[in-house]
C-alpha cells in the first residue's frame, strides 16, 4: 500500500490543561501519513482518483483551529477519526507537536497510528 503524507501543518488553537493556556491560542504542528492506493491516480493523472491532500489539510486546519482540547492525545485521536471516516482512509499516523511546551525542550507531542497498517 502507498502512503500520502503531509508534514508540518501549522495551526493555532486552544490546547492545554493550565488556566492560562485556556485563554490563549498556541501553535500546534501536525504530521500525517495516510494509506492510499495511488495506482489509478498515477495511471489517469486525475486528482479525483487519489486522496486529495489539499482537502485533508483544509479539513484538519479548520477542525483544529475551532477546537479547544486539554490534551494533545485527544486532539490526535479526533484528527485520526476525521481522516479515517471522512476520507475513507484505512490507516493513518498522526503526530501532534506542541513546540515550546516544556522549558528546555524544543518539542513535545504525541504519535498515534489507527487502522490496519499497510503492508
Amino acid at each position: 500500500m502507498d502512503k500520502i503524507f503531509l508534514h508540518e501543518l501549522k495551526v493555532e488553537t486552544i490546547i492545554g490543561i493550565w488556566e492560562w493556556e485556556r485563554k490563549i491560542r498556541q501553535m500546534v504542528v501536525i504530521d500525517l501519513e495516510m494509506s492510499a492506493d495511488i495506482a489509478k491516480a498515477a495511471a489517469t493523472d486525475d486528482v479525483a482518483d487519489t486522496l486529495n491532500y489539499k482537502s485533508v489539510a483544509k479539513r484538519i486546519q479548520s477542525f483544529v483551529a475551532d477546537s479547544s482540547f486539554q490534551l494533545v492525545e485527544t486532539l490526535a485521536e479526533k484528527i485520526a477519526e476525521i481522516i479515517r471516516e471522512e476520507f475513507d482512509v484505512a490507516w493513518v499516523r498522526v503526530k501532534v507537536h506542541k513546540p515550546g511546551a516544556i522549558r528546555g525542550s524544543r518539542d513535545v507531542g504525541i504519535d498515534i497510528e489507527r487502522g490496519e497498517r499497510p503492508g
